[in-house]
This record gives C-alpha cells, sequence and structure tokens, in this order.
C-alpha cells in the first residue's frame, strides 16, 4: 500500500475520533483512540517505537519515539495544543530523515474543526 493510500485511511480515522470526542482531551487519549481505529481498518501499526539516531560515528539509541508508525511507512505524531507552531513540522521532517520515511502526519486534536488540524509532512515522497 502507497504513503498516500495509508494517509487517506489515517485522516478518516482522526474525523471519527475528533468527531466522537472533541477537542480538549490529553494527547495520549486522541493517540489510543486514533491507534485503535487505525488497527480497526486492518493496517499494522506501532505505538510509541523508538527510533534510533546516528550522529557522525556516535549511535543514539533513542533519537525520538514515534507516537504511531502506520505500516511501517507513515509517522504520525499526534498533538493537542492552541497551535501548532512551525517547529513542529521541522520536528517531524526531522523523523521522517531519521526513520527514512517519506510521508508524516501531525495531527492536532485542539480545533473545532479536525481539517484544519491535519498536516502532511513529506521527505522525498514520490506520487
Amino acid at each position: 500500500m502507497h504513503e498516500n493510500e495509508i494517509a487517506k485511511i489515517v485522516v478518516n480515522c482522526a474525523f471519527k475520533v475528533h468527531k466522537t470526542l472533541g477537542p480538549g482531551l490529553l494527547e495520549t487519549v486522541y493517540q489510543a483512540a486514533l491507534a485503535y481505529e487505525i488497527r480497526r481498518c486492518g493496517l499494522r501499526i506501532d505505538v510509541e517505537r523508538g527510533i534510533p539516531a546516528q550522529y557522525q560515528e556516535i549511535n543514539l539509541e533513542l533519537g525520538f519515539r514515534a507516537d504511531i508508525i502506520v505500516e511501517n511507512k507513515v509517522i504520525i505524531e499526534c498533538k493537542s495544543i492552541e497551535a501548532i507552531a512551525p517547529v513542529h513540522g521541522k520536528i517531524l521532517l526531522t523523523y521522517l530523515r531519521l526513520a527514512d520515511m517519506r510521508l508524516g502526519l501531525l495531527i492536532n486534536f485542539n480545533v473545532a474543526l479536525i481539517k484544519d488540524g491535519i498536516t502532511r509532512v513529506v521527505n522525498n515522497l514520490s506520487e
């Protein structure tokens, strides 16, 4: 399955979670609900998977923990904050580079309309 197909399923799942729960809850609640919905769609996921980082010749055991990785192709970062800052997209791009993945979704559930809380971040994704 291509990254864009996975992203479409994830976005639909995010809409369902947001419609059911609404804004204002903790990030971990949305992460768990989203993981549940993605699994229900039959996709394989890892939650809070550690990704190592390399700095010169040093292997850093844990560069970051990905909120959700779908089918080993798409990283999802869940947020429940007042507003997404430009740095959040840059951080997700760094995660994509470290994990050698092409597509990430930054999803802020603390919005009135979830479509306003979803940001695609790409790392050399071929369409």
